[in-house]
């Protein structure tokens, strides 16, 4: 994915943002937490924990994902506790945490990826977390009464929801991104998006 390295390390705009927007992640996680709706508040709680994984495990405060996609986690979880739009911000919650961990590989690991592989594996990997967000949704239902899986049909109609909000975050990321190196002459973008 090639980010830039101002973009996740040592910019001081970023650095405030994604910390304010990532704490703004965790209180609304126990927010939800304290109102009853443990599968919410857990999601919320993993969201902002995954993204403050690179700071931790390098000790190194500055280190942070580009502050979009804290802020679709936030917009989601603050979306979530008005009880407007909720399967839209589970959509644009899970998509999210599936954009965190594509960039964090790309980032902070020796994996290397280009712009498109990186969508691609984001809209899978938004897939397999929906998966993951069924089967809690399933045990919440079986567990603690409540009624979040209503028919099959509209848990296939999911999938497809979710896999198109992933592939919309991707490519909006990566033309940030594209945005981004454009902007510093020092970042010139040597892959924009060819074959992996």
């Amino acid at each position: 994915m090639s980010l830039p390295d101002r973009v996740v390390r040592s910019d001081r705009r970023n650095t405030v943002l994604g910390w304010a927007l990532t704490g703004a992640v965790a209180l609304g996680g126990v927010e939800s937490l304290l109102t009853g709706s443990v599968v919410w508040g857990g999601f919320a709680l993993v969201v902002a924990a995954v993204t403050a994984a690179p700071a931790l495990s390098a000790r190194d405060w500055t280190v942070i994902v580009p502050w979009p996609l804290p802020l679709f986690a936030a917009l989601a979880v603050l979306v979530r506790a008005f009880d407007a739009y909720p399967e839209i911000a589970g959509y644009v919650g899970i998509a999210t945490l599936a954009l965190v961990v594509v960039v964090e590989l790309d980032a902070f690991t020796p994996v290397e990826m280009s712009r498109r592989f990186a969508v691609g594996f984001a809209v899978l990997t938004t897939m397999a977390f929906q998966g993951l967000w069924t089967v809690a949704q399933f045990y919440s239902d079986r567990w603690f009464g409540t009624a979040l899986l209503r028919s099959q049909t509209e848990l296939q109609w999911d999938y497809v929801a979710v896999t198109a909000v992933g592939l919309v975050m991707g490519v909006v990321f990566e033309r940030y991104l594209e945005q981004s190196a454009r902007s510093d002459p020092a970042e010139r973008p040597s892959d924009s998006g060819g074959a992996s």
